[in-house]
């Protein structure tokens, strides 16, 4: 999950557990989100496993709710704050005598299969658990029964996982039948099967480029478009790691100067935005919608 949606979740957390009760109305307006928005932060928070109370037009968090003991038990650091220092410790190199001492202290208070257990629920869990023992332990593994996109077939996969996206939604993998690396949906895998083989292209291990649209690809293309405010408040509440590219364009409006991996992700946010959204340089992109709408007309 992005660290804006982050603590926006927290600041509405802070809210549903404070001895004052507010509406939908009230929450939207004290934290300058839309309706929609608190809605589906509050099915975010009923999907997590907390218990939602409604009293009349009032919600709250119960704090009776398990995962308040489990959030408590968190002392050092929260979970994204564990994951992000992880990942720096791992860059660290091993022979500095301080990296073994800090993942000490990390996983004292942290573990990936207990982070796996609160975010993904389900039939996938248990896929989960085994990537991340096969990643921590560099194991190949087979992911059976692998949905590929737009139905074109399931099929068992041979692979060395190595790295998670934000809350496991995909995994990074060299794919052991042409040596790519790819993304796979962890939603799409039948089952996960770990063997006995150490990973072999370790030094072929990379993650390819994610855009702020969460588009994926090898390609870098710039896009730079101006928004009104409109547009600029929903791209920030949908894509949260927008606003790293974000600047005020003197005139009450906004520009997004951005990368892009392939069209899809931002010509999909445009089109519902037309009338709020210039384009100011992405060739490209105006095809893209030129024959998107000329594809969708009535």
């Amino acid at each position: 999950m992005d660290q804006p949606k982050i603590e926006r979740l927290l600041r509405l957390m802070k809210l549903l557990t404070a001895n004052t009760t507010y509406t939908v109305d009230q929450l939207a307006e004290r934290l300058d989100m839309s309706r929609r928005t608190i809605y589906r932060y509050i099915d975010t928070f009923r999907d997590a496993g907390f218990v939602i109370k409604k009293s009349g037009d009032c919600i709250r968090l119960d704090k009776a709710s398990p995962h308040f003991k489990e959030i408590s038990q968190l002392v050092h650091f929260t979970e994204e704050e564990a994951m992000i220092l992880k990942r720096a410790i791992e860059n660290i190199d091993d022979t500095n005598l301080l990296k073994q001492n800090l993942k000490k202290k990390l996983y004292a208070v942290y573990d990936n299969k207990t982070l796996a257990d609160t975010v993904v629920r389900g039939k996938n869990a248990p896929n989960i658990r085994q990537l991340i023992e096969a990643i921590e332990e560099e194991r190949q593994v087979v992911l059976h029964a692998y949905q590929a996109a737009h139905g074109s077939g399931v099929s068992d996969r041979r692979v060395e996982p190595f790295a998670f996206t934000t809350n496991y939604v995909q995994v990074w993998c060299l794919d052991l039948k042409d040596l790519r690396c790819k993304l796979f949906k962890t939603s799409r895998i039948g089952s996960v099967e770990l063997t006995d083989t150490a990973w072999e292209h370790k030094a072929l291990h990379e993650e390819g480029f994610i855009d702020c649209f969460r588009m994926h690809g090898g390609e870098r293309k710039r896009v730079v478009l101006e928004l009104g405010m409109l547009a600029y408040n929903l791209l920030c509440e949908e894509y949260p790691l927008a606003e790293r590219d974000l600047r005020p364009n003197g005139k009450g409006g906004w520009i997004l100067d951005t990368e892009v991996a392939g069209m899809a992700g931002i010509g999909r946010f445009v089109v519902g935005l037309l009338d709020d959204i210039h384009i100011l340089e992405g060739e490209e992109l105006t095809t893209y919608l030129r024959d998107y709408l000329a594809k969708n007309s009535l």
